[in-house]
């Protein structure tokens, strides 16, 4: 009895923040990335989440690949490349 493994497909993290802002354009929001050296990389993470409607921070501390499946735009087999 052969044991089928399912391959994972690297998606990059660039393909993966697009594809992020493109379901988060419907609801007026946006994905952005926090500069390393920033005074407030240790507040808001690596990536924050901006409702551009309302001019305020709605999310922080943004994991790419939880937030991406999340949202359904990545999928079961696919993986965040740098992660």
């Amino acid at each position: 009895m052969a044991k089928t493994m399912a391959k994972q497909v690297l998606v990059s993290k660039r393909a993966t923040i697009q594809r992020i802002n493109r379901a988060l354009a419907k609801s007026d929001q946006q994905l952005k990335a926090c500069r390393s050296n920033s005074q407030w990389h240790r507040d808001l993470g690596d990536y924050y989440v901006v409702d551009l409607s309302r001019n305020g921070i709605v999310g922080t501390d943004i994991d790419l690949g939880a937030y991406g499946r999340e949202l359904g735009v990545l999928a079961a087999w696919e993986t965040v490349a740098d992660e």
